[in-house]
């Protein structure tokens, strides 16, 4: 969850109390606002926000619930297509491509063909295809000469049934792709906030706001673009790796990343991180080697920052020496 507040200068050290208490994190300030980061279950992100509604909660957006099943220790680690280097104690011979290829070309042409349920599905290893379950899918860079970017939009809408249905219709409609949906309760009761990633260029994003305007739950468009905004995701992943090579990944995850351990088994790790898609893809990227299990992603949430400060432009910065 992301909550920015109104705080005066004269309240900050209170309110800095209360995010030490909740293992928040500031991720803008401004002379008068203060945007945090919160984690956690119901539980928690509810009695952050009772105890910071006396300062004034000026916008919040938050994601769903994500969750991964916990490992028994002292179970036995079951079939997943793990790494060598999650069990560094252990000489198994991992069968090589070769190998692969030859019992797939024995095994016969017609099972090639029939993939799919009811009719046959022909090989698409002739043209490249976007994976949508990658980590990098859908990462789009601003440096494209036709202006095809990511657009972060944030729409507050009223908390009635079908809505999202209602908003995603336009989408689909228009032949947009969605490529990240974060909804949660806003800080007005009645009210939920959706934050969605789509692709497209500012002329197309322009009428695409127009007509979720026209929508009658539809009460705020916000395109944050080309805005300064501090955007979080949330991810849990499970990592296959016994005794051996735990402190390793942990060096990374920890250290490096600043991920939590949410779980330990005798033959897995459970990490949560929060931070932008390219901490992620970074994070995912470097653990793939050890073996990953399980995933469990949240939308990207966003809140435009007060202070004007856009992490964006800071990246390729360096100080002086």
């Amino acid at each position: 969850m992301l909550i920015k507040l109104n705080v005066e200068p004269e309240q900050r050290l209170e309110v800095m109390g209360l995010v030490d208490i909740f293992r928040a994190k500031v991720v803008d300030l401004s002379d008068h606002t203060l945007t945090v980061e919160v984690t956690g279950d119901p539980g928690k992100i509810a009695a952050v926000q009772r105890n910071l509604n006396k300062f004034g909660i000026k916008e919040v957006a938050r994601t769903g619930k994500i969750a991964l099943r916990r490992e028994k220790m002292g179970q036995t680690a079951p079939f997943w297509r793990f790494s060598v280097a999650s069990y560094p104690d252990l000489e198994v011979k991992m069968p090589s491509k070769s190998t692969l290829s030859t019992a797939k070309t024995t095994s016969g042409d017609s099972e090639e063909s029939s993939q799919g349920d009811v009719y046959p599905v022909e090989s698409y290893e002739s043209f490249s295809m976007n994976q949508i379950l990658d980590a990098h899918w859908g990462a789009m860079t601003d440096s494209d000469p036709t202006g095809f970017c990511s657009h972060t939009l944030s729409i507050l809408v009223n908390d009635s049934p079908g809505v999202l249905n209602v908003v995603t219709g336009v989408f689909a409609r228009r032949g947009y792709n969605i490529q990240s949906l974060a909804v949660g309760p806003a800080e007005k009761t009645g009210t939920s906030r959706i934050t969605t990633v789509v692709p497209g260029n500012d002329e197309s994003i322009a009428k695409l706001v127009q007509q979720l305007y026209k929508l009658i739950d539809v009460y705020e468009v916000q395109d944050l673009t080309h805005l300064p905004f501090a955007a979080r995701e949330l991810m849990i992943i499970k990592v296959a790796g016994n005794t051996s090579a735990r402190r390793e990944i942990l060096d990374i995850a920890e250290d490096v990343f600043r991920a939590k351990t949410v779980d330990v088994s005798g033959h897995t790790i459970t990490l949560q991180l929060t931070g932008d898609l390219d901490k992620m893809v970074a994070l995912q990227r470097l653990l793939e080697p050890y073996g990953i299990c399980e995933i469990a992603r949240t939308g990207r949430v966003a809140l435009c920052r007060e202070s004007g400060v856009d992490s964006k432009y800071l990246r390729g910065y360096s100080l002086p020496g």
